[in-house]
């Protein structure tokens, strides 16, 4: 069973080899799922700095500098959350992009949250050159952390062809 799709991974790849160009991913709601998917692609160790799982406030604010009052206002789930995730995991793995997710696997209904959703973002260089919220409809919370991951992976891919020029 393929739970990852290691054709678009190859075709991501094939553009940050081309390009020199180096990636890291800072994950909540994927939980690893990012990294995981990267570490698969043929000749990884060439573009796939690494990256980190930050799943709560404490770790987003400490590592990839998430500004906390904002944080926890949203439940650390927001487009500005996202960027900070991007900008700073690139910093922190030294990549070219870095990729930052934070979002909801699964309805909290007692916080108010019964809709499955996760923002996303992609940084180049320190500035954010595409960002995203996903709406997800699935019954398990690993169908939505995989939904979720495809769709960042498809979103990375429609970047990178469109800065196909920039080395």
């Amino acid at each position: 069973m393929m739970i990852y799709p290691i054709k678009l991974l190859n075709e991501i790849k094939d553009r940050l080899i081309h390009s020199q160009h180096t990636i890291a991913v800072a994950e909540s709601v994927t939980s690893g799922h990012l990294q995981a998917a990267f570490s698969l692609a043929d000749e990884a160790t060439f573009f796939y700095q690494g990256g980190i799982t930050a799943y709560n406030l404490g770790q987003k604010s400490r590592h990839l500098l998430v500004e906390p009052i904002h944080a926890v206002k949203n439940n650390c789930v927001s487009a500005p959350i996202a960027c900070d995730m991007a900008i700073n995991v690139s910093r922190l793995f030294v990549s070219h992009y870095g990729v930052g997710i934070t979002g909801y696997a699964a309805t909290i209904p007692e916080e108010g949250i019964n809709d499955l959703f996760a923002f996303y973002a992609i940084s180049l260089n320190g500035k954010i050159v595409h960002q995203a919220k996903i709406t997800a409809d699935k019954s398990s919370m690993l169908d939505a952390q995989l939904y979720y991951t495809e769709q960042v992976l498809n979103g990375l891919y429609s970047v990178l062809q469109a800065n196909s020029n920039l080395v």
